[in-house]
Formats: C-alpha cells, structure tokens, sequence
C-alpha cells in the first residue's frame, strides 16, 4: 500500500529524525537517491548535460547535492540559481564536482538532457513565482526529461490543488513518505512517474492521511466463496435502480453486482424486462423494497428518475449505496437516523450539488470536498472522477485513492456498473470504505483491459491515454479478467 502524509506530519518526522543523526544526513540521504533515480533516466550519465532550477529552499539543496554526485560520474551540471539564496553547502559540493553556475539559462536548458526541477519544496503555495514561470515553461519546452525533486513546483503537496503555474515533471522522486498532492488530481497528472527514496522516516510517521491500495491489499479484500457457501453467504444485493426512460442503467447494475461477485440479485423497478432479458438468474420484485425478501446491501439510483424508493432502502438496516438519481435532494438529515453503513458515489457535479458549490471547485479541491462531504453527510463517500476518492464516514482517517483507471472509463453506464461492483461487496460483507475502494479499484482495472484488449494487465503511465473508446457493457465484461488479474498477481 502506498501512503501519504500532510506537510507538517512529515515535517515532524524529520525533526525527530534528524535530532538522532548527523547533521545533514538527511539531505545527503535525498540527494543520493536522487541522484541514482537520475543516472537511471539517462542513457549514460558520463557526458550527460544535466540543468538543476534551484530555489532557496531544501529542495534546492537535494538538487544541488544531487547535480554533484552526477558531476563527479562525469556529467555537466549547471544550476539555474532563482531562489534570494542557494543552500551553501550544496553550492559548494557542486563547485567542487565541477558543476557551474549558469549565466545564460536559457541557453543550457536548451541542450539539456535532464533538468531537475528543485524551485520550490512541500511547504509551497500558490504556483510559480512570477519570476520562475519563464524558466519553467523553457524547461518544459525543451527537449530534456524533467525531474521533480519531492514535488512539482507550483503543486500543493497537502491538497493536489495548482493554484497557479506549475512545472509538469515526467518524474518525481519523493522522499520519506507520498505526499497528499503526488496520489490526487489535478496535481497527480504533473507529477509523472513516481519513486519513493528511503530516508528512514518510518518510524517516526503516524497513520497516513492517504492511502492508495495495490494488488495484494486488494486481493486480501475481495471474497471468495468456500466449499460451503451458498448464495446467501456470498452476499444478496437488492437494486433499485431504472425507469422507464432508463431501462439500461437498472441492467448495468444488475450486471455489476453479479460480476462483482454477488451470490443472486434482487431487483425492484420498472425495467424488470431489460433485466431478466439479459440476466434470468436475476430475482425480480414488483412492489416496494422492504417487500423484496432477504438481502445483506442495497443499491439505490442508478437511472431511477422521479421514480420511490430511495427513502424505503434508507430506512433498511443494511449496508446501502446511494447513486446516480438517488443523491438528488438528500439531505443530512435523511441518512442521520441510519445504524447502518451508508455509501455515497457522486461524481463532482452530483458532489457540487450536494454541497451547494460549483462543480469547477470540487474538481480543483477533490480533497477537500470528500472530506466535507463526509464529514457533513455522516456516510462514506466516494467521489468518481480523475483521482476516484473514497473518504470514511465523519471526514476523518485515511482517505483510499484509487490508483487505476483509464479516462475511457468517462462513458455513459460505466459509475452503473461501479455502484453494482460497490453493492456487492457491501453485501459480501466489506465495510464501506473497503467495498467503495475495491470495487473503484477493480473497475478501474477493467476499464483498462476493455481499453486496451484482454491482457494487457494493469496498465501503468499512460493508461488513461493508450487504447480505444469502450461502451460500459465492455468494461462490465471485463471485471472478471481483471479479478483474476489481482488474484493472479497477488500470488
């Protein structure tokens, strides 16, 4: 599992850090990982031409101290001095090793093989300085590999929001712990490929405050039906979902829940012919939910228009997902009465509306919306889009970031499909922050064997662009694929 910590924990975990070890070890510790991930993107480092963009901060030092261990194997460093000051030592070391300090900086980035980005560190807010925006843009401009040294400059470390202009790296090599901003968008998408560095903070860090699964966390998730199970053990979800204009969303979700391991399915709607039509094995009920007979979760929205139900599936006491028709007009006060988990999965205008700001501002503070939502709602929830964020109930503890996912995954019945996968794990018995990040995590993985043909495993940088346009019925079709995918991976 990946984790992430604010700013001021890491901060805290330096400090106690370094009151046990040399001064300045902790630098040299950075720089040399650095410097080694460096060597590794280039063809050979003996004549290379690395620029460090250097700020008066410690990142600025990472960079330096890094710029020399590449000097002395032989590559041509220069600095790009923008901070008031340069950390002294490492101008120093750079000296040494032979670097330079560059008087013209557009002429050495112009040549550059490798530029590492160290203007401004974690503790930076607000974008460029107005002064490193032209450097920046012919850093990015030229033909060299960027390298962000912790964290793009001009990210928000605690928060992924870019409030300003940043500097898009191809790479960033983090120390210690991820931070917030390298997991979630609209940051994650100018960090690049990402490399944690070792600098012996872990014992001294708390819980994180994100967490991003992998595969084995997953495959210790999902369930799996033993030799006695029957179908009540493997979990039954009820859907209310469909109507008689959207007969295809109640199908979608009938489909996720049963590929998301559902043991059987009941249905209560209007599109009971759609869905028996294309799953018989599904248990159709004409009147009102809490007359379905037995079930472990409910799914709720999908498609439903004006149609009843939603209060009917709240006043239950099981696990339920809330999706789609069913958030609109939902109010704090209609989930305060519920003793069982509630799960909500609002895309960020569903997510606007039920916070009463604009969609623009949910997608520019992701982050900072879910743990509100939460936190208002009393449920978990979990916000879809670029970075899909699952948050506990109440905003607090460690936030699920899904790592998956392709941008085809925007097409219409893909979150039916989702909140089906979601419901059936509620009912397999995964609580609900378990359940939203499996099934996001599962799902994502499918969108990319959908996109990219069956075998293509999990995909990795580049997976939201690579591929072909794909329908949900294909993402639905390849959940199973991508099951086995994490159970196979995972040994």
């Amino acid at each position: 599992m990946r984790s992430a910590h604010r700013v001021e924990t890491v901060r805290a975990a330096e400090a106690a850090l370094m009151a046990r070890v040399p001064d300045g070890a902790l630098m040299q510790r950075a720089a040399a990982g650095l410097a080694a991930a460096c060597a590794g993107l280039l063809r050979r480092v003996y004549g290379a031409r690395v620029v460090l963009l250097v700020g008066g901060g410690d990142n600025g030092g990472d960079a330096l101290y890094a710029g020399a261990r590449l000097a002395r194997r032989g590559a041509a460093v220069h600095a790009v001095l923008l901070g008031a000051r340069a950390h002294e030592g490492g101008l120093a070391a750079l000296r040494t090793a032979g670097g330079r300090v560059a008087d013209d900086p557009y002429d050495v980035l112009a040549a550059a093989d490798l530029v590492l980005d160290g203007i401004t560190g974690i503790g930076g807010r607000g974008g460029l300085r107005p002064d490193a925006v032209p450097v920046a843009r012919a850093a990015r401009g030229s033909d060299a590999v960027v390298v962000a040294v912790d964290l793009p400059s001009g990210v928000d470390a605690d928060t992924g929001e870019v409030a300003g202009e940043a500097l898009r790296a191809d790479a960033t090599v983090t120390f210690g712990t991820y931070k917030p901003g390298l997991l979630v968008d609209p940051a994650r998408a100018y960090a690049g490929a990402l490399r944690l560095v070792d600098i012996g903070l872990d014992p001294y860090l708390p819980a994180p405050d994100l967490e991003a699964l992998q595969h084995a966390d997953v495959a210790a998730l999902l369930p799996a039906p033993g030799a006695a199970s029957d179908k009540y053990r493997r979990g039954v979800v009820g859907i209310v979902a469909g109507s008689a204009r959207y007969p295809g969303a109640a199908v979608l979700a009938v489909t996720g829940a049963l590929r998301g391991g559902a043991g059987a399915v009941r249905y209560v709607g209007h599109a009971a012919d759609a869905v028996i039509a294309a799953h018989p094995e599904t248990l159709v009920h004409a009147g009102p939910p809490a007359k379905a007979g037995r079930v472990q979760a409910w799914v709720v929205g999908p498609g439903l228009g004006d149609e009843p139900g939603v209060a009917d599936v709240l006043a239950s006491d099981v696990p339920v997902l809330v999706d789609a028709d069913g958030l609109r007009g939902l109010t704090p006060t209609a989930l305060a009465a519920r003793s069982a988990p509630t799960l909500l999965t609002p895309h960020a205008g569903e997510a606007a509306a039920l916070l009463g700001t604009s969609r623009e501002e949910v997608e520019a503070e992701r982050l900072t919306a879910v743990r509100e939502l939460a936190a208002r709602y009393g449920a978990t929830v979990l916000l879809k889009g670029s970075t899909t964020l699952v948050c506990p109930a109440g905003g607090a503890g460690a936030v699920r970031v899904n790592p998956t996912g392709t941008a085809w995954l925007a097409t219409a019945g893909s979150g039916d499909v989702l909140s089906g996968m979601g419901g059936s794990l509620l009912a397999a018995g995964l609580s609900a922050v378990d359940a939203g990040a499996v099934a996001a995590y599962v799902h994502g993985l499918a969108g990319r064997r959908a996109a990219r043909g069956a075998g293509a495993g999990a995909g990795g940088a580049g997976a939201g662009r690579a591929g072909a346009p794909v329908t949900a019925v294909e993402v639905a079709g390849a959940v199973a694929g991508a099951w086995a995918d994490v159970r196979g991976a995972a040994g």
